[in-house]
């Protein structure tokens, strides 16, 4: 069938599965570092207690079948080898069938993950590196040009990802309509970034043009997706442009990057020469078509949840997250609250104790400290953090098991952190929790003081709280 490849798509697809590889690596190296404070067998949120309450068709993940912490480290890391092997370039030296379940295995592995991963894992950038990550498995390799309506499929999700953006936006804060968000978002996003005190101190005006753009680019632009050669390549370079702002602005994970990955699918190279066109093999013919006609059909789901009124973000609609619905920030803050938390040595904490201060490595904290750029990573602890301080309710799962962990000096989760208070035989007598309003300083507040942050105590988030049965610990 002539019509099923596209031969001068055959870069597009080499540097797509490129990154997509890419991406993979730092999910899974995320992954590979973070899981035994917060999802190990001692961590915070255990798979063993989620995996003994929800049913295997409700989150199918390898860890039904058994857990460990070895186990989970073996499929972190396993799939870290398998990604950097995409990196390099593997799947083009495998026939074809073989590249095909290839791009499925870190597809599978992540799924595994994610389906355990509880509110660790509850971004939508977790959904869209699936969905993404799934279909990638049939663009397939140099024995086959790429195939047309894999690449629809992908400026699909891309069209859903910016369009239902823009929409949760423009049905939600007010201030989108008004072009004011911008005005306090670089301040009270989740985690800033190093340029975050600057992007906030723009002109007023910059702002609203800042935020007009964006209502451009995720209304209209993804519209032109569909549209011939180049006019689809300006489309998808002016969301990748977009993209890479919102990286110079902030610290959002891979949602960006995984973004970017999209719009490199629409992108026709110049001087990508058509390939020879192999013969397609006809069961390979028939995968695909297979595959797009269920990812049509349950797409249905998504676009009806894009055209109500009550639209919601980031939710997937199948277990296996092959199709989901994507968005962000419909609401903004005005006012950043953060979670401080703080230990003693005292035997009696009072008011005056020597209270030390816990110290996060991207969430704001000590005043003094500018924020690091650490996307694509993903901090997960500092994400929840952010939740926690609009909400005691988004920390009750979890924040107690971590006062816990702080109060046995808990190594693993200690290296969460950018630095704890307390030497690893001392561990602290007494945690507490404050909630403090932070606002960036003026350009005369940081000469003056060296600080970008300044805080304002609002009121006791948690008590003093020791471990069970240490009152005479000496």
């Amino acid at each position: 069938m002539g019509w099923f490849t596209a031969p001068d798509y055959w870069l597009t697809r080499l540097v797509f599965q490129r990154a997509l590889a890419a991406v993979y690596l730092v999910s899974f190296l995320t992954a590979a570092l973070q899981f035994r404070a917060l999802l190990g067998e001692r961590g915070m949120l255990p798979i063993p207690r989620f995996v003994a309450r929800v049913p295997f068709r409700r989150a199918p993940s390898l860890f039904h079948l058994r857990y460990s912490d070895g186990l989970f480290a073996a499929v972190a890391w396993g799939g870290c080898a398998v990604s950097a092997a995409l990196l390099a370039g593997l799947d083009g030296w495998l026939p074809l069938w073989g590249c095909v379940l290839l791009w499925l295995v870190p597809w599978a592995l992540y799924l595994s993950i994610v389906n355990v991963g509880q509110t660790w894992y509850g971004f939508g950038w977790e959904s869209l590196l699936l969905e993404t990550g799934f279909l990638a498995a049939f663009l397939g390799n140099g024995e086959v040009a790429p195939p047309v309506v894999v690449l629809f499929l992908l400026r699909w999700i891309l069209f859903r990802v910016e369009f239902g953006a823009g929409l949760i936006k423009m049905r939600g804060d007010e201030c989108w309509r008004r072009l004011t968000c911008l005005d306090y978002h670089h301040e009270t996003q989740p985690m800033p970034g190093p340029l975050s005190w600057f992007f906030h101190h723009l002109p007023a005006p910059l702002h609203k043009v800042e935020t007009a753009a964006n209502h451009v680019t995720q209304l209209a632009v993804p519209f032109l997706l569909f549209t011939p050669q180049p006019l689809a390549t300006a489309a998808a370079s002016l969301m990748i442009l977009t993209q890479l702002w919102l990286v110079l602005s902030g610290n959002f994970a891979w949602l960006n990057w995984i973004t970017v990955v999209l719009a490199l699918s629409a992108v026709r190279w110049p001087g990508a020469t058509p390939s020879p066109v192999p013969a397609t093999p006809l069961w390979y013919e028939v995968v695909v078509l297979a595959v797009a006609a269920l990812l049509a059909f349950l797409s249905h789901r998504p676009v009806a949840n894009m055209v109500s009124r009550r639209q919601v973000m980031n939710r997937s609609f199948d277990p296996l997250h092959l199709v989901n619905t994507y968005g962000a920030f419909g609401s903004v803050s005005r006012v950043r609250y953060e979670v401080v938390v703080e230990g003693t040595l005292d035997e009696v904490p009072r008011e005056d104790s020597d209270w030390r201060e816990y110290e996060f490595k991207g969430k704001p904290g000590d005043v003094r400290h500018w924020p690091r750029q650490f996307a694509p990573y993903h901090l997960r602890l500092d994400w929840l953090m952010w939740f926690a301080a609009l909400s005691p309710a988004y920390a009750g799962p979890w924040f107690g098991a971590l006062v816990e962990r702080l109060l046995e000096n808990d190594r693993d989760t200690l290296r969460l952190l950018r630095r704890s208070p307390f030497p690893p035989g001392r561990p602290p007598r007494y945690v507490r929790a404050r909630l403090f309003r932070y606002r960036y300083t003026t350009w005369r507040e940081l000469r003056a003081t060296g600080a970008c942050w300044d805080r304002t105590y609002v009121r006791e988030f948690l008590a003093p709280t020791r471990l069970a049965g240490t009152a005479g610990r000496t």
